[in-house]
């Protein structure tokens, strides 16, 4: 389905507009592994994203093969979890951007702690097919540099392995925010750990106590609605549930980068209000994302509707995402009259003086294109290209961006 996008802006006052957004997902996928290994753990606040659902799918199903479309993370996850399932043999799959998304750096970590893994077809890329054995040692070593969810993958089972686990990371970590959420909701099951200088130690634990975790709201799905904040009148404001002041999540830094574009964040009772309370700065903007690189595409966007220049780096992750996220981003803001250059880790955008009308975005199989381009409905009129790509993530983003002013209807050409 492709949208045409629309707005109004009539709905302008806090006490109009209140959103409630599902889960992080992030949080979500982490304990449902967990959950698996601690039959004691109780989970609300669950994420209704495709992602959680297709991990709660393959962590029920008996099938041999087990199909996991596009969920990078439940990839990563099930990769470990599986490894450690004593006498059961999985495939993993999924769909063919998945196929060409690297697994190895993972595979090769399980493999030296005495894992049983083969690749079907390619070499380092699903599918992949596991036998799953009792692993017995306890010291591993992998790239700092690399995706945290190869290292959260890692850590997720460690508690329960015989002998607990002992990661090091080899040269400059990134994505510690992401690394650190998953060793927090280690810690708050009852499991010791230890992160000190380029090791993280995970103590064994048989069983852990009875208990119930609420997983906190999206920060990732938070930051389409500052964007549409920053892009909007002084006064406008959104209040957003539920939402804690320290956060376990990397993207929680929105509430300081949004400051740049005039937005205020006030955090009263489990929700935050985002308020349009000045003007931004017209000077170029500059930001290191290394530890929250899921936000860069919001940040762009925001920064090219508003007029600023931007050069945003950290971003060596992106090239393997649902999507090549650099050079998407690239093709489309260049569509829409953007100044624009990408490296392999960084990108570079010019202030924008015109905008081209009723440009058709194209999504990439990437629900983040689709919502990072939402916003900007709010100075022209767009085209989104298979926006339902969202519910990979954001299951009621159409319906809730229509309580904000932005108005949707099927796109036919």
């Amino acid at each position: 389905m492709d949208l045409q996008l629309t707005s109004s802006t009539s709905k302008n006052t806090k006490d109009e507009v209140k959103i409630t957004i599902s889960g992080s997902k992030s949080e979500s996928n982490r304990l449902l592994i967990l959950q698996q290994l601690y039959a004691t753990i109780n989970i609300e606040n669950l994420s209704d994203s495709d992602d959680t659902k297709h991990l709660q799918h393959a962590l029920s199903t008996n099938n041999e093969v087990i199909d996991i479309g596009h969920a990078g993370t439940a990839m990563r996850f099930l990769t470990s979890f599986f490894a450690t399932k004593n006498g059961r043999t999985v495939t993993l799959t999924g769909s063919e951007r998945m196929q060409n998304r690297p697994i190895e750096i993972l595979v090769n970590a399980l493999k030296d702690l005495g894992a049983n893994i083969t690749y079907k077809n390619k070499i380092g890329y699903p599918p992949i097919t596991i036998k799953g054995g009792v692993i017995t040692k306890n010291t591993v070593k992998i790239n700092g540099n690399v995706s945290s969810q190869y290292i959260s993958s890692l850590l997720l089972i460690a508690p329960k392995l015989t002998n607990g686990l002992t990661i090091e990371l080899i040269g400059k970590i990134t994505s510690i925010p992401y690394i650190k959420m998953t060793l927090s909701l280690l810690n708050q099951l009852g499991i010791e750990t230890q992160f000190k200088d380029n090791f993280i130690s995970v103590n064994p634990i048989k069983e852990i106590p009875k208990q119930t975790v609420v997983v906190e709201s999206d920060w990732s799905s938070a930051s389409y609605f500052y964007s549409l904040v920053a892009l909007n009148k002084i006064g406008y404001a959104v209040t957003l549930t539920s939402y804690k002041k320290n956060s376990l999540q990397g993207d929680s830094c929105l509430s300081e980068i949004y400051q740049n574009f005039g937005v205020t964040t006030v955090f009263e009772h489990n929700s935050i209000t985002l308020t349009k309370t000045a003007k931004h700065n017209t000077v170029p903007f500059s930001v290191n994302l290394s530890n929250a690189p899921d936000i860069a595409q919001t940040i762009a966007v925001t920064c090219f509707g508003l007029g600023v220049a931007c050069e945003l780096t950290g971003l060596h992750t992106l090239k393997i995402k649902e999507t090549d996220r650099l050079e998407a981003l690239k093709n489309e803001l260049t569509k829409l009259g953007a100044q624009i250059s990408v490296t392999n880790d960084s990108l570079d955008l010019k202030a924008a003086t015109t905008y081209n009308k009723n440009i058709a975005i194209e999504t990439y199989n990437d629900h983040r294109m689709a919502m990072a381009f939402a916003p900007l409905a709010l100075k022209i009129p767009l085209i989104i290209l298979d926006a339902e790509v969202v519910t990979k993530s954001y299951q009621k983003f159409w319906s809730d961006f229509e309580k904000v002013g932005i108005y949707t209807a099927v796109y036919k050409k």
